[in-house]
């Protein structure tokens, strides 16, 4: 297994800090260990807590983390979708970061807890990954092949002679 400062970027969060805990982790671990984390903008800011991990079902690769901003009681008022390579798990202190100002997480439109938007929309998550300035994650990275995408099905491979 790798160490996380030698992971080659894959689309996928980055891992830093030398905090390791207990279980499987930092590499693979329950989604559900990841709700309640605290973000931490790139201005040193606490804009939030992760309340949940969104899913690609189709790909099996985390598309998104979802962002509860303000609130009373750990309920977020205003929620933010964050593509998943735009955040940096911090194993050290137990948070996320991510490399945008407290400002610019907050101008982001967001949606709130009843009005959530259609997340598998190629054309809301575009212009998603674009405000964090990200490559959705579902497109190659430039110069690699379908089959280098992290859960790429064979079907989607070119075929290979064996």
């Amino acid at each position: 297994m790798t160490t996380p400062d030698s992971r080659p970027s894959t689309g996928g969060t980055h891992i830093i800090g030398g905090g390791t805990g207990d279980g499987p982790g930092p590499e693979i671990m329950a989604a559900a260990t990841l709700d309640g984390n605290k973000v931490i903008s790139s201005d040193g800011e606490h804009v939030g807590k992760i309340s949940d991990i969104m899913l690609d079902v189709q790909s099996g690769r985390v598309a998104y983390a979802v962002l509860a901003e303000g609130g009373f009681l750990g309920i977020g008022n205003h929620l933010h979708a964050i593509p998943w390579g735009a955040l940096t798990l911090d194993t050290a202190e137990k948070c996320f970061r991510v490399d945008l100002s407290a400002q610019r997480i907050k101008d982001d439109p967001g949606f709130d807890k009843d009005h959530w938007p259609s997340m598998g929309d190629t054309k809301w998550g575009s212009e998603l990954h674009q405000y964090y300035n990200r490559q959705p994650y579902w497109q190659p990275a430039v110069g690699a092949s379908v089959s280098d995408v992290p859960g790429s099905l064979p079907r989607d491979r070119p075929s290979e002679d064996v």
